[in-house]
């Protein structure tokens, strides 16, 4: 009888121990059974995106060997629980996680230590018998993007400067989360920066979008914004990977590299409504 006493205690205690692993947040469920450290509290002025470039499990797997890690991790179809789409948390958000890398961000460095990272399950690119395309983001891990960022956000008081892409910190090395990843949809529910376009078209005045401007001065403007950049007034390599990393946040339907007059346009619309770093 004791046995079965003792049986059953275990059994409503493994219940409860995996109850509380899952955190309602409102809208969305966290899932927090892979943490597997002390919860700290550093501070967090920065939330990072990124995609996998591999399949759920790979991801998952990758992301709780060590090496490597993030807070949360968007699956490519979300589980949902009690109607409530899920997210897997595997780290807290005040532990330092290894996802930015050698980065740099509006005069700070290693942003492993300050910021919140999410990685969303996403091949990135496939290949095609010609060349390459990019995947598109499912709706459903968006709908789940959506409301996770909006609730990091209030709770850690994060800048709509300071919400980045991968690409963003690390433009030489980065092309996460890629053109697809859909930020002006973003800013519309006060996730992430983006420019008014009527200070878009006043800057842009009676010129071309594709018109050329000066290297330097692009290269400039975006150092003001917050990319790591070196004014050379030069179009070296360096200096379009940083260009492409803009373009894909903020124009990601004409991403060439190109120093160009809309391009212009968008950092200094940026820098008028957010200011320099």
């Amino acid at each position: 009888m004791w046995r079965s006493v003792c049986l059953v205690c275990v059994l409503i205690l493994t219940g409860c121990s995996n109850q509380s692993r899952y955190i309602d947040r409102g809208e969305f469920i966290v899932d927090q059974r892979n943490i597997k450290e002390p919860w700290l509290s550093k501070p967090n002025n920065y939330l990072v995106f990124h995609y996998t470039a591999l399949n759920d499990e790979a991801s998952l797997r990758v992301l709780t060997a060590g090496g490597v890690s993030v807070q949360y991790l968007v699956p490519t179809i979300p589980a949902v629980r009690d109607g409530k789409p899920v997210v897997l948390q595997l780290v807290p958000e005040g532990n330092e996680a290894w996802h930015a890398g050698k980065s740099y961000w509006r005069g700070e460095s290693s942003l492993n230590k300050s910021s919140v990272g999410v990685e969303i399950v996403n091949p990135g690119t496939v290949k095609m018998s010609v060349g390459q395309r990019w995947v598109p983001y499912q709706t459903a891990q968006i709908d789940l993007i959506v409301k996770l960022a909006q609730d990091v956000i209030a709770r850690r008081n994060i800048a709509p400067q300071n919400v980045v892409g991968h690409s963003d910190i690390a433009p030489q090395r980065k092309l996460d989360p890629g053109p697809m990843f859909p930020w002006e949809y973003l800013a519309k529910r006060g996730i992430g920066a983006w420019p008014d376009a009527a200070d878009v078209k006043r800057f842009l005045g009676n010129r071309h979008p594709s018109d050329n401007i000066s290297v330097g001065e692009l290269q400039q403007a975006l150092k003001k914004y917050g990319y790591e950049m070196t004014v050379t007034g030069k179009a070296d390599g360096k200096t379009r990977n940083v260009i492409k990393a803009f373009q894909m946040h903020f124009r990601s339907h004409n991403v060439n590299g190109e120093a160009d007059a809309e391009t212009l346009a968008l950092v200094k619309a940026l820098l008028k409504k957010y200011g320099a770093q």
